[in-house]
């Protein structure tokens, strides 16, 4: 008896081992993704004004509980007003001047540098804003969901912030 749980013994110490040797193997093709930035998808769903790139998401790499891509908004230049649904949204400001406006009549607004984060909660009617005249914005930005999600809404701004073109379909030369 105590023989036999020797053995017992023994195959399971040598399948830990096997376990470890091939453990890798699994993970070589389902683990850690890089997505190069000049192979980003410009596929997705866009907002007025907006720039939007998809890094992270169900479709390309299979995740579930996240985007991630990029933003670029034109120099002088604003997006229409829409929403992300039932997703969080965070944005990371790498270069330009982010003025962020919110609220049922886009009666609120902050303004974001370099290096700073701007949350949104769900449901949150916003537009972006490039406060420069001359610099190009770009953001990074993460949502709680894989799949892309904006709302575009019909809001009339309670005061026209001065010096920021429309870009819509209406007028694609920005508001000429």
């Amino acid at each position: 008896m105590s023989h036999h749980h020797h053995d017992d013994q023994k195959p399971h110490s040598h399948g830990h081992s096997y376990e470890h040797e091939h453990s890798h193997a699994p993970w070589k093709h389902n683990g850690v993704r890089v997505v190069p930035g000049n192979q980003l998808d410009g596929n997705v769903p866009s907002t007025p004004g907006m720039d939007r790139k998809a890094a992270i998401n169900f479709a390309r790499v299979g995740a579930e509980k996240l985007w991630a891509g990029t933003v670029t908004i034109h120099a002088n230049a604003k997006t229409g007003a829409h929403h992300h649904g039932h997703l969080e949204s965070v944005i990371y400001v790498i270069k330009g001047r982010a003025r962020m406006r919110w609220g049922d009549q886009l009666e609120f607004t902050a303004e974001a540098g370099p290096g700073d984060f701007i949350y949104v909660p769900p449901y949150v009617p916003h537009q972006e804003i490039n406060a420069s005249p001359t610099e190009v914005l770009e953001c990074v930005l993460c949502r709680s969901d894989g799949q892309a999600v904006s709302i575009n809404l019909d809001i009339e701004p309670v005061e026209k912030p001065e010096q920021v073109l429309w870009i819509d379909p209406t007028h694609p030369s920005g508001g000429v």
